[in-house]
């Protein structure tokens, strides 16, 4: 069993074990061997690297000169075990006077190439037949051969086999006949010409020479011998110290590969896995020691015998280290693929980010699925193993691809972090679906979910058929508090109403200084800053702006000393990303070391600030909810400036992860929490802090046509479940299945099923019947084209008709001049809804459109006199659809953002904030990709194709065609690649060839922890597509087994 930590115990060949036993039987490795033969020192207990026995390294670079000559030394024990041997020569003279002739060839070959056959049996690895048993030295010298290299042991056994071989021909008169090892027959020309061979046979050698030369040539002179030929032998040009850590390396995944098969107790050298893996873990993290929860986790037998497995812990109690650990067995050690799930895109970067470099040190592919990105199905590999880093949408269409090509079964293990989303809207409901898909088609795939935030377990459980862990352990003190009015009281679950005095607030407010902050926002806040970090919590985006604003209003000037300097390039930076232009909020605020940070901002200037925070530059964000959902930035202080998100009371899954930010690992001693609160919602307060979680239900029914009937067609479509009955067998292990009581209490599991298929049939993606005498029959039912295309584009199933209808009027006349038709048909339908046109914005860009597409908005429905009534507040008497004519506006924006390609001057021009422009772009990205697989299903839109798969890639990065290719590298934003672009990196070998240290020297503003980051991910992406065409090249060449015989 493991030790806790990373220090971790391993067995160990002891010394000890060869001296029981003095004869060594050398042979061939059997099948079940480890690729690489460990020889390991005495000392017990010691977690030592396996040394390759064919290795080239150095033989005595581990011994100094005084070990070879000084009074113990090495050569002097040799002295001392030669007399033993010369005190019994005379009796060996005599013995070899008796010696047939033709031995002596033999010999006296031996001797000649002692350096040779040494040098020859290390090159084949000591292969030597089953039957040759050896004779070590006497044990008075035994810790002088435990410590002597390979080549040398081998040497020694020869030389003593001789000496016992000549005691042995003394003591009888029977005729011996010796002859050499397989490497001198090799080198020897009688090997290959038996005429010499039998002229040596007759060449008689006098025993006196054999005697004279035991005499004359010493151990010692032997061993110089030996080592000035070792010393002198040809080496490859290859770095030693590689191919020895390549060979330990090998042998470590051997061995834990084996160890995990067999479900040993014992879990080899770290978990399972390489003591390689250890290093990266203290190279690229800094960790040193794993917490104690964290062993008893990985070391659960649940684990071992692969059983699938949820745990829970709070906010930064080291879930994903568990999570990663747990996918580098399965991808180095039981060499499977694995699918982890993250809930957005930002963490989906961060995460490929941070698994690139150890992907490049260990050898598997990360690739990411997330926004447009992602190939489906995924290249098969044959060598490689990949990691997809997917966002719940994605992951989804990852395992329908892989059901349908009968992949399933590569996908090893899966991990879904934020488990608790099963239980939230759509997206949830996407989630069971996936995961209910890969429970029924794969028994051997591993299900592993983790979340801070889980209160009906058994529910989640059943549905996962999974083991549960739990630890309440915070690596730092979390201390909540509540304010009301001047007052801060403690949460104390034991008193009667939850809140214990704990103190008054310090801090003199003058009478004009309580109107601005009547909540004592810069009180608690300056108790902490500049020396320590803080996070305010607002409820929208404008009081995030509102709050930092007010905060740096009322500051000190000291504030402004603080780091000036990195403030100062912070605001340079910014302003680069901007094109000139910088928030006149951020402009003022972080002089302060002061920021907002919510989804108004575009993902350049998120990371901008989330990096000055990181590194102490900024030491207060005022930010929305999405923060605690996002990115790690953990505080010393953590303020909820009040206990809602938007209008709505908070739930306690959102105050849990809030508030779980608070502290951070190996800074803070202790993390704060304080929830301001108005005497109105004091007790809405008190049940928020004392209640359970909220429970996790499956939300299949109330998203019909993302979840219930998404999860129906798409049962059908791959084939997983085609009758009624194979549905209804599905549907009983879905969390639906587990929770049907609770959740449909109006109609059975049986009675929603048919519903759902029924609809299907009526909007033409389905083919079958199903009625109320025969819907427990086993007809069986079929997918329609349309139907296909709808799951391949992971389609809504709201909007599928409408597509089709619109992609079908646009084949009649698609209007080609400029691309803004293909990007109507491309701007996705579920950002309408929350779309409010500026009407002069919209006649203003109309009117700046060609002839040409002026008649692409008449194509689809909105003529220009509506939208020159609207501008004008005429009053309309036609009926235009307001989804149509609100989709077109957003057209509109994409178009003129394609042009420009600057969110700024866009985002000016439509009055829309930056990350409203932003978020349209990557949902329209996402949504063209989806359009494109739609279409790849129907043959009728084959003219689609190309115009689409060129717009989801201007889409996916809205730059100049030469910035592409290092915006294609995880964490490289627009801003990032410009300033790579004109340092010269200008290709994705650039990059991935870079030194992190010129790379820092030459690109402002980025840190060297960053630059190592970028470029292992470039490594990454680059060794993925040499992979991927090496992959086409194999298959290509690939000779088929179907090739008709000649008769």
């Amino acid at each position: 069993m493991a030790s806790p930590g990373l220090a971790v115990r391993r067995k160990s060949h002891h010394g000890s074990a060869r001296k029981r036993s003095r004869t060594v039987t050398l042979a061939q490795p059997s099948a079940a061997a480890s690729p690489v033969e460990s020889k390991r020192p005495s000392g017990a207990g010691a977690a030592e690297a396996p040394c390759s026995n064919d290795s080239e390294d150095d033989l005595f670079g581990d011994y100094d000169m005084e070990s070879f000559y000084g009074k113990d030394s090495l050569l002097a024990q040799m002295d001392d075990a030669e007399h033993k041997y010369l005190q019994d020569e005379n009796m060996d003279v005599t013995a070899a006077k008796d010696i047939p002739g033709n031995l002596q060839p033999g010999i006296h070959q031996k001797k000649q190439n002692n350096i040779i056959t040494s040098e020859t049996e290390e090159e084949h690895g000591f292969q030597m037949n089953e039957k040759d048993h050896v004779d070590i030295c006497p044990e008075s010298s035994e810790s002088v051969f435990d410590e002597l290299p390979s080549s040398q042991l081998l040497y020694f056994e020869k030389m003593d086999e001789l000496s016992s071989g000549s005691r042995m021909y003394a003591g009888t008169d029977r005729r011996v006949e010796c002859t050499s090892s397989s490497s001198d027959k090799v080198r020897s020309p009688s090997f290959l010409c038996p005429d010499a061979e039998h002229e040596n046979r007759t060449t008689d050698f006098s025993s006196d020479s054999k005697c004279d030369l035991l005499k004359t040539e010493s151990l010692k002179d032997h061993l110089k011998s030996a080592m000035t030929g070792n010393a002198k032998a040809q080496t490859l040009q290859v770095s030693k110290t590689k191919q020895l850590k390549e060979a330990v390396l090998i042998e470590e995944i051997f061995v834990a590969s084996k160890t995990i098969e067999s479900s040993s107790v014992d879990i080899g050298p770290f978990y399972g896995l390489p003591s390689k893996v250890k290093d990266l873990l203290r190279q690229f993290r800094g960790i040193e020691t794993l917490y104690e929860w964290q062993h008893d986790c990985l070391t659960l037998e649940s684990l071992q015998q692969r059983k699938n497995l949820i745990y829970s812990l709070p906010t930064s109690g080291g879930k994903t280290l568990v999570a990663e650990i747990i996918i580098l067995q399965e991808l180095l050690c039981r060499q499977k693929d694995v699918l982890m799930i993250l809930p957005y895109v930002a963490i989906v970067q961060e995460k490929i980010k941070a698994l690139s470099s150890f992907g490049i040190e260990l050898g598997f592919l990360v690739e990411e699925y997330a926004g447009s990105k992602g190939r489906f199905p995924p290249i098969k590999r044959r060598i490689k193993k990949s990691l997809y880093i997917a966002t719940i949408e994605k992951g989804h269409a990852l395992v329908n691809s892989l059901i349908e090509t009968e992949r399933i079964g590569d996908l090893g293990l899966v991990v879904v972090d934020e488990l608790h989303m099963l239980g939230e809207g759509s997206r949830g409901a996407t989630l069971e679906i996936t995961l209910a898909k890969i429970l029924y088609t794969s028994k051997n795939t591993q299900i592993i979910g983790m979340s801070a935030t889980l209160n009906n377990v058994g529910d989640l459980q059943k549905f996962l058929q999974a083991e549960y862990y739990t630890n309440n352990f915070r690596p730092v003190e979390l201390k909540e508090y509540v304010k009301i009015r001047d007052t801060i009281y403690a949460v104390d679950s034991k008193t009667e109403n939850g809140f214990t005095f704990s103190h008054f607030l310090n801090f003199k407010y003058s009478s004009n200084l309580e109107k601005a902050d009547p909540d004592h926002i810069i009180a608690l806040v300056t108790e902490v800053i500049p020396k320590y970090s803080c996070l305010i919590f607002c409820p929208t985006k404008k009081n995030c702006e509102n709050v930092a604003s007010m905060v740096c209003k009322y500051l000190n000037k000291e504030f402004r000393v603080f780091r000036e300097k990195e403030k100062q390039d912070l605001i340079k930076n910014l302003k680069s990303i901007g094109n000139g232009s910088i928030c006149p909020v951020l402009k003022q605020t972080i002089p302060f070391g002061v920021a907002y940070h919510h989804s108004g901002l575009t993902n350049d200037e998120r990371k901008s600030i989330e990096e000055a925070y990181s590194a102490g530059v900024l030491c207060l964000i005022a930010c929305t909810v999405t923060l605690a959902a996002g990115v790690n930035l953990p505080a010393r202080r953590v303020i909820l400036r009040a206990p809602y998100v938007a209008s709505d009371f908070l739930k306690k899954n959102q105050y849990k992860q809030m508030i779980g930010r608070a502290g951070r690992a190996g800074i803070d001693s202790a993390g704060e929490s304080i929830l301001i609160v108005q005497e109105k919602d004091k007790r809405l307060v008190q049940d928020l802090v004392h209640s359970p979680l909220e429970n996790c239900y499956s939300n299949l029914l109330l998203e019909l046509t993302k979840g219930m009937q998404s999860l129906l067609l798409s049962l059908v479509g791959l084939k997983i479940a085609v009758t009624y009955e194979e549905v209804n067998n599905f549907m009983r292990n879905t969390l639906l299945g587990v929770q049907q009581q609770l959740l449909s209490k109006d109609k059975s599991l049986s009675e929603i099923i048919k519903d759902g298929l029924e609809s299907l049939i009526e909007k033409g993606l389905l083919k079958g019947r199903i009625s109320e005498k025969d819907h427990n029959s086993k007809c069986t039912i079929t997918v329609t084209p349309l139907g296909k295309a709808t799951i391949k584009g992971s389609i809504d199933l709201a909007y599928c008709n409408l597509l089709y209808r619109e992609l079908k009027k646009g084949l009649e006349g698609l209007v080609l001049e400029s691309n803004l038709h293909v990007l109507y048909l491309a701007t996705p339908y579920d950002l309408t809804s929350n779309c409010s046109p500026d009407w002069m914005i919209y006649l203003r860009q109309f009117s700046q459109l060609s002839a040409a597409e002026q008649k692409v908005a008449d194509i689809v429905g909105v003529p220009e006199s509506f939208i020159t009534k609207k501008a004008s507040g005429q009053a309309i008497r036609k009926k235009v659809d307001s989804a149509v004519v609100n989709r077109l506006y957003l057209s509109f924006v994409l178009y003129t953002l394609l042009k420009e390609m600057n969110v700024w001057s866009v985002s000016e021009k439509f009055n829309m904030s930056r990350g409203y422009v932003q978020n349209l772009l990557s949902s329209a990205a996402s949504f063209a990709s989806c359009v494109l697989h739609f279409c790849e299903e129907l043959e009728e839109f084959w003219v689609y194709k190309a115009l689409l798969a060129e717009l989801a890639k201007q889409l996916t990065y809205c730059v100049k065609t030469e910035l592409i290719p290092l915006m294609e590298v995880a964490g490289v934003l627009e801003a990032r690649a410009k300033q790579l672009y004109n340092a010269g990196y200008r290709t994705l070998a650039h990059l991935a060839n870079a030194d992190p240290e010129t790379l820092v020297k030459m690109i402002e503003h980025l840190p060297r922890r960053q630059a190592k980051q970028i470029i292992s991910s470039a490594k990454m992406l680059l060794s993925e597509k040499a992979e991927a065409l090496q992959e086409e090249v194999e298959e290509l060449l690939k000779v088929p087994t179907d090739i008709p015989a000649n008769y």
